[in-house]
């Protein structure tokens, strides 16, 4: 497999990544032959740890394509995470503008460039208490449909067990396994003639998220859930819970929900 164009900085990046993540952890990586060797291309990732970058990361640099990852276009500006930034290819992400594609726009053109782009569409650490794939956010879709590119489902696990999501207690010993597996190309060619409408770009997403579970559960042997943990349906259903909660007590307290309680009552002199 041919390699693209890595450069000073990614190449810095991996001499010191590299050799503590060989020394920690044990490797199973499966699937390298679905990486393309010459054309752009999107990476879809699953996300359950703070060092599973590292973990994925490590995996694409060994196939000789290496990732771009997607970053706030803020951390591009002057100053030395500007210049590491700018060195290792990373892609801004402009999202002050109002087109929701324009703020992928520097995507585009490294895909086009013939750029490895890594998106991670949950769009943060799952927040799925088993740790499946949850529901995701439509840019890596946007930029697919828009570049007509091969999008390559990844499923990565391992990380998580060594530094589980949202924890800042690392669990080295013993050595976990990370285990990273991509998949074959997912078909989207169907939505390509389509309007890209939200309902195109939800299903399109949804695609996608579903080659990313279904790898998951093949390097887990689990079954995942029927249906993809929600986080903004689950704060619905906390928030409706609360109020449950919040009507009872008043119930058994005697005051009828909604009713404030030091509201003076008007008496027979009031009224007069």
């Amino acid at each position: 497999m041919s390699r693209r164009r890595i450069g000073f900085w990614y190449r810095l990046a991996a001499v010191i990544a590299k050799p503590p993540l060989v020394v920690l952890f044990k490797r199973d990586w499966r699937g390298m032959e679905h990486i393309p060797a010459h054309e752009g291309f999107i990476t879809a990732v699953n996300h359950n740890s703070h060092i599973d970058p590292l973990s994925y990361a490590h995996f694409q640099y060994n196939t000789g394509r290496v990732p771009r990852f997607l970053a706030k276009d803020g951390l591009f500006k002057d100053g030395f995470v500007g210049r590491v930034m700018k060195g290792t290819g990373q892609i801004p992400v402009y999202r002050e503008t109002t087109n929701a594609l324009d703020a992928f726009r520097a995507a585009v053109a490294a895909i086009e460039r013939g750029e490895c782009v890594a998106f991670y569409p949950e769009g943060t650490l799952t927040r799925d208490p088993d740790m499946w794939p949850m529901t995701a956010k439509s840019g890596a879709a946007r930029v697919a449909l828009e570049t007509k590119c091969p999008v390559i489902p990844v499923a990565q696990w391992g990380a998580n067990l060594a530094l589980p999501p949202y924890s800042k207690k690392p669990s080295l010993f013993p050595r976990k396994t990370l285990q990273v597996k991509a998949g074959a190309p997912v078909d989207l060619s169907r939505f390509y003639d389509k309007e890209p409408t939200p309902e195109v770009l939800r299903e399109a997403t949804e695609a996608i998220m579903a080659a990313i579970t279904e790898l998951l559960e093949e390097i887990r042997g689990e079954k995942a859930p029927d249906v993809p943990y929600d986080p903004r349906r689950a704060r619905l259903e906390q928030r409706r819970k609360a109020e449950a909660r919040k009507a009872q007590r008043s119930t058994a307290q005697g005051t009828p929900p909604g009713t404030p309680q030091d509201t003076p009552q008007n008496t027979s002199e009031d009224s007069k």
